[in-house]
């Protein structure tokens, strides 16, 4: 029987795996022709904002639409060894995700380390936040 482990124990295990990017990498890789993908909520991303020319895919159905051998992908993954960056909010979800996808095969699959909060922050373009309005 396997051991259970925590989330956290998870969380470390998957980004042991993962050579992580800060957001200026991610930035450079998309401007390269990595695929970047936010998997953020809706309500995060209406809320927060979103990066211009990333992906939305909704974490429910990541994988079914990142497996290039898949039947339901989309069409801007065509290989095994395709970049695929993803970002959640905060980098935890995503290192998760990360690594589901490089057990899918594609090993070059991370994360952007600190996620979309971590993006903003280090002032990179974003696009479409809801104005945060302070109590009458």
């Amino acid at each position: 029987m396997s051991r259970i482990r925590s989330v956290d124990e998870l969380l470390d295990e998957a980004r042991a795996s993962l050579r992580r990017v800060t957001p200026a990498e991610a930035a450079r890789a998309a401007a390269g022709g990595a695929l970047l993908v936010d998997i953020r909520p809706s309500e995060q991303r209406s809320r927060d904002g979103s990066i211009p020319g990333a992906l939305t895919i909704d974490r429910n159905v990541l994988e079914w639409r990142l497996d290039p051998a898949g039947a339901d992908r989309i069409p801007q993954v065509t290989s095994h060894d395709d970049v695929v960056i993803i970002v959640c909010n905060e980098g935890y979800a995503s290192s998760l995700a990360a690594l589901s996808l490089q057990q899918l095969g594609l090993r070059h699959a991370t994360d952007v380390i600190g996620g979309f909060q971590a993006w903003r922050a280090a002032g990179l373009a974003s696009e479409g936040a809801r104005l945060h309005q302070s109590p009458p």
